[in-house]
This record gives structure tokens, sequence and C-alpha cells, in this order.
């Protein structure tokens, strides 16, 4: 009972990932503008059009994206660790360090924003 339970709970993470959008939204046109108005904006903010796919990329797709992900790779460890780690001593040291590695993945994909910001608008001239 117990492993059907997680394995929903598993599959609705999965499933909320997906965003759901109108059939106006999803015009190649406005997709573009987006896409140009998003490039005015980091390359204001960076002060260079070098970085602003970049500067995108971590802002817009790493960062939303690394949060569900990662709760569901905590989620499969504790499940390694606590479920299925009571009858066997290598799955709950392998459900330990999954969730030792997506904490960190977590981390590292939460700050990483604020470091490329540091590093391109503070110590560059």
């Amino acid at each position: 009972m117990k492993k059907v339970v997680t394995i929903i709970l598993i599959v609705l993470c999965i499933i909320s990932i997906n965003t759901v959008f109108a059939a106006e939204q999803n015009n190649p046109n406005n997709v573009k503008n987006k896409m140009e108005e998003k490039k005015v904006e980091y390359t204001e903010k960076y002060g260079d059009g070098a970085y602003w796919m970049s500067a995108y990329i971590i802002n817009d797709i790493v960062q939303p994206y690394s949060i569900p992900l990662c709760f569901a790779g905590i989620v499969v460890g504790l499940v390694f660790q606590y479920v299925m780690g009571t009858r066997r001593l290598d799955y709950k040291h392998r459900g330990f360090g999954t969730v030792i590695i997506f904490v960190t993945i977590l981390v590292i994909c939460q700050v990483l924003p604020f470091i490329y910001a540091l590093v391109l608008t503070g110590w560059r001239e």
C-alpha cells in the first residue's frame, strides 16, 4: 500500500510540472515577440548582448523547473531510504545518497542566478 501511494505521489509531481497554455499564447508570433522582449530586457540588465541567452536559460528555465524535479528526486530518495530501506541496507544507503544529491542540485540551481548576476555585473568592467 505504501508503494502505491508513493508512486501516485511521484506521478502527480511529474504531471504538475507541465503548464497549461491557452491557444492564443501558443501563437508563433507571440512567442517570437516575447523572446525579443526577453532579449532586450536581459541585454539591458547585464550590459552586453552576448550574455542574454545564458541569463534567460538560468532565470527562466533552470531555476523554476529545478524545484519540482528536485522535490520528486528527494521523494524517490526518501522512499528508498525509509520504505524500501527497512528490509535492505543497501537501499537505505542509496536513498540517503540520492537525497543528498538532489538537495545539492536544488541549492545550486537556486543560487546560480545570483552568482551569474554577481559575476557579470559586479566583477566585470
